[in-house]
């Protein structure tokens, strides 16, 4: 039997913000655009911590530190939402 593994050595270059899309340009040339929905804290976020992110490591993730929400460029690649729970993201909303 054959096992299908997947292992992503993909890096971004640069991230980009809108109202309601998070754009993010990997270093191949490619750019993924992915619905703000996905990703609650971002969603609910204001513009100004949307726009304060840093890189995890040299370009494999992002954090957003006032948001406390990490994003796996390859999380992205393969199509993950955002893990949180109900209970858990109303518990951070309610304590903003």
């Amino acid at each position: 039997m054959n096992t299908l593994t997947t292992e992503l050595h993909v890096k971004a270059s640069g991230v980009s913000i809108s109202e309601d899309m998070l754009t993010v340009d990997l270093v191949d040339g490619r750019s993924l655009s992915i619905p703000l929905i996905w990703y609650p804290r971002l969603w609910h976020g204001t513009d100004q911590e949307r726009q304060h992110w840093e890189w995890i490591g040299d370009g494999v993730g992002i954090h957003w530190p006032d948001l406390d929400e990490d994003i796996s460029i390859e999380g992205l690649l393969l199509g993950r939402r955002s893990g949180e729970s109900q209970r858990s993201l109303q518990r951070w909303l309610e304590n903003r």
